[in-house]
């Protein structure tokens, strides 16, 4: 226990005391004298404490999701008291979430990370948000990794960041002095530095809670800027049960294994089987819908015959992936030697503790008590630093570049009419303003697009059947007797691994290619949303 017992204290003194007073007298003359260190007295105990929890209670209040006007003062009074304290005093510290690791812990060299938040920006601006990590070695090597992928294959684009996590976003400012931006100041930066075209590329796994607050903070901007667009995430597209496996799910399964085969030093997956080991990849879970992604994933490992792959979460969530199921599914199958590795892009807490860490909960102690297995490894390295897997968030983002088509004509607002497009059959990009709606990703961000006429249509396949109408104009119009919504179609679409899926389409009217117009839609739950989308692009078909 890090705090002291003055009860303690208080009996020792009287144990003493009674030892002098009772029995024969001490000969100072005869009897040689024991002198001790006198012990620390309880007022001095208190002080020492006391110090302690004065950090705690400033760790504590900067525990927290949410930035306020006196965060700066806090971060910076939390560190001035910590580092007033002596080492004996930092060990006493200990709070609702605060404790000697918050300052103390080494986790890298702050120094060798880039905050990119500097002003300057341009007119394009592609803002990379990840969740965070106070691991600085992991914040470098990781995210950085991914953000300077996406600087090298878009020269023309200012790469900037942003963290969803304000806790992580405090911790880092109190302890090693470095700014990160959150959403809105990010957002705001783009804004005051006049950014015309935005793109957000996400580095969360997949379209979970995190990405639906990005979606919610990028809603609230979406008319500062002339056109806007997130991009996937690793994982792309969820869809509705395990079965469904996607392309990026299965690039995603193929670069973690391959790695992670390298890093044990075997030369292949199958010479890992022939040794009896077997590799699991550990997620954190959540109890958001996209779950089910963590299910594909196991799905995609069986699909490509990576029989001695695993998939298991922090959380327990699907509880297929809970520690004890893994750990009893690996038994089963019989291996003896176990490796572990994070399913997560970023090698922070979760990596360092809850997987690899040495108390009895970490997942590395857990296949150890189990006694079923010979031997268990960790490897602890992010998804961020796979140089296979920065190029899907590449990708990813080079298709959201792509749906804004040309970007001069946005930005000066040309627009085309359908009496200056030749008759005839077209693909064309469909641009909306939130991530949440979109077309299909089997459909590369495009739809097509008929010229007949002097009028113009592009039928989308989207990516569910959560949309029920649309309607050409405002939400509050789309209320209004006698509106004339767009029914759906049932479209068949298939994904580049083969596997089907009925989704919805709809036939939108166009007025002019190049230009922003209006597109209410209804969910499933009878709520009306307004949209801003825009067709450009159009590529005569062959």
């Amino acid at each position: 226990m890090r705090k002291k017992s003055l009860a303690l204290l208080f009996a020792c003194a009287l144990t003493v005391g009674s030892l002098t007073a009772c029995g024969d007298k001490v000969n100072t003359e005869t009897d040689p004298v024991v002198t001790e260190e006198a012990p620390a007295s309880t007022e001095e105990v208190v002080d020492d404490q006391a110090a302690a929890d004065e950090v705690a209670a400033l760790i504590d209040a900067i525990y927290v999701q949410e930035r306020t006007d006196e965060t700066d003062a806090q971060c910076e009074a939390a560190k001035k008291a910590w580092d007033a304290l002596t080492d004996a005093q930092k060990e006493l510290v200990e709070g609702e979430n605060a404790d000697p690791d918050y300052f103390g812990r080494d986790t890298g060299d702050a120094s060798l990370d880039d905050a990119l938040n500097a002003d300057e920006i341009g007119e394009n601006e592609l803002l990379v948000v990840s969740f965070g990590t106070s691991f600085n070695g992991s914040r470098a090597e990781d995210i950085g990794g991914i953000e300077k992928a996406l600087q090298a294959e878009n020269p023309d684009w200012a790469v900037r960041r942003a963290f969803t996590a304000q806790i992580i976003i405090n911790h880092v400012q109190a302890r090693d002095g470095e700014k990160i931006d959150n959403m809105d100041q990010a957002l705001e930066r783009a804004v005051n530095n006049g950014v015309k075209n935005l793109v957000i590329q996400p580095t969360h796994l997949m379209h979970g809670a995190e990405y639906d607050e990005l979606s919610a903070a990028v809603d609230n901007y979406k008319d500062k800027f002339d056109s806007v667009v997130i991009a996937e995430p690793l994982l792309g597209q969820v869809g509705e049960d395990a079965s469904v496996i996607n392309e990026d799910k299965k690039n995603v399964a193929v670069a973690i294994t391959a790695k992670a085969v390298e890093t044990a030093n075997f030369d292949s997956l199958d010479a890992a089987k022939e040794d009896g080991t077997a590799f699991v990849f550990m997620g954190h879970g959540t109890s958001h819908s996209a779950k089910v992604s963590y299910s594909q994933m196991a799905t995609q490992m069986k699909e490509l015959g990576y029989e001695n792959v695993f998939i298991g979460t922090v959380e327990g969530e699907p509880e297929e992936t809970a520690c004890e199921e893994v750990i009893k599914s690996v038994q089963e199958a019989g291996y003896k030697k176990v490796i572990l590795r994070p399913l997560m892009v970023v090698a922070g807490d979760h990596a360092n503790n809850d997987m690899a860490g040495e108390d009895e909960d970490s997942w590395k102690s857990m296949f150890e008590a189990s006694g079923a297995f010979d031997s268990v490894d960790a490897q602890i390295a992010g998804l961020g630093s796979i140089e296979d897997v920065q190029k899907i968030y590449v990708e990813h983002t080079k298709t959201a570049i792509e749906s804004l088509g040309d970007v001069s004509a946005a930005t000066t607002g040309e627009s085309v009419s359908s009496a200056s497009v030749e008759d005839g059959t077209y693909n064309a990009l469909f641009t909306t303003d939130s991530g949440m709606f979109h077309v299909n990703e089997a459909m590369e961000g495009r739809g097509t697009l008929t010229v007949a006429g002097g009028q113009m249509t592009i039928h989308i396949a989207l990516t569910s059947k959560n949309i029920v109408n649309l309607f050409l104009g405002t939400a509050e119009d789309a209320q209004k007797d006698g509106a004339q919504l767009l029914e759906p179609t049932v479209d068949e679409i298939i994904y580049a691994d083969g596997t089907k899926e009925e989704v919805y389409g709809f036939d939108v009217p166009v007025a002019a290619l190049n230009q922003d117009f209006d597109l209410a839609l209804l969910g499933t739950k009878g709520k009306w949303y307004d949209h801003k989308v825009s067709v450009s692009d159009p590529q005569k078909a062959e």
